[in-house]
């Protein structure tokens, strides 16, 4: 990758991937005319439950998602066998293109719980943040005073948002339930052809996105 590339990145447990992340992830994207968007399956998550699927099972869905389209998938969490702290891997990233800009996108939920983040200050110097407006969530005061204290440094999206959620998708699949037009044709056989969660869905505490 050459310098003064603009590159977006956009982390999550994907269990499994689906349009809720997919499209707003190509119109931010377009939107802020990245060079190139990736999605980062983590390994062991921070902020939520362990995912139902594995690892190696989400990153292969979210190859299957994307491919033939403008995003990428970045395996660095997967790989990492420890948990998977943003910093880090913003850190990592900075340190192999130092003249790029590296865009963080987030939800407006996880952005209102930004300050239990590890670290979270060397994160805004590492990147800009860029937070996806939710209609379901209203920003903390905290968030809005970082957000006006940061400007230029953090910003606000309108994103399309399709009220889907992996929780639903994994209980869908548990009753036996269809979910066509919910994930990408290819996530749908894999998840079939693997068997993947027929197991009794995520209880309260679980990933929901």
């Amino acid at each position: 990758m050459t310098q003064s590339h603009r590159i977006g990145v956009l982390g999550g447990t994907f269990d499994p991937v689906h349009y809720g992340h997919l499209r707003p992830a190509l119109e931010l994207s377009e939107a802020l005319e990245l060079d190139v968007m990736t999605l980062i399956p983590n390994h062991r998550p921070v902020h939520r439950g362990q995912p139902q699927a594995t690892t190696e099972q989400r990153l292969a869905m979210l190859e299957l998602a994307v491919e033939g389209t403008a995003l990428q998938v970045d395996d660095r969490e997967a790989r990492r066998d420890e948990p998977s702290f943003s910093v880090d891997t913003l850190q990592a990233m900075h340190n192999e293109h130092p003249d790029s800009a590296l865009v963080f996108c987030m939800g407006e939920d996880a952005f209102n719980g930004f300050e239990s983040w590890h670290r979270w200050e060397r994160i805004l110097e590492l990147a800009n943040i860029v937070v996806m407006e939710r209609p379901e969530t209203q920003l903390s005061d905290w968030a809005l005073q970082l957000i006006e204290q940061r400007s230029g440094v953090i910003q606000r999206r309108r994103v399309t948002q399709l009220s889907i959620s992996a929780t639903d998708i994994r209980r869908r699949v548990f009753h036996g339930l269809s979910i066509r037009y919910l994930v990408p044709e290819p996530v749908k056989e894999y998840i079939t052809h693997n068997n993947l969660y027929r197991s009794a869905p995520s209880v309260a505490g679980q990933p929901k996105n």
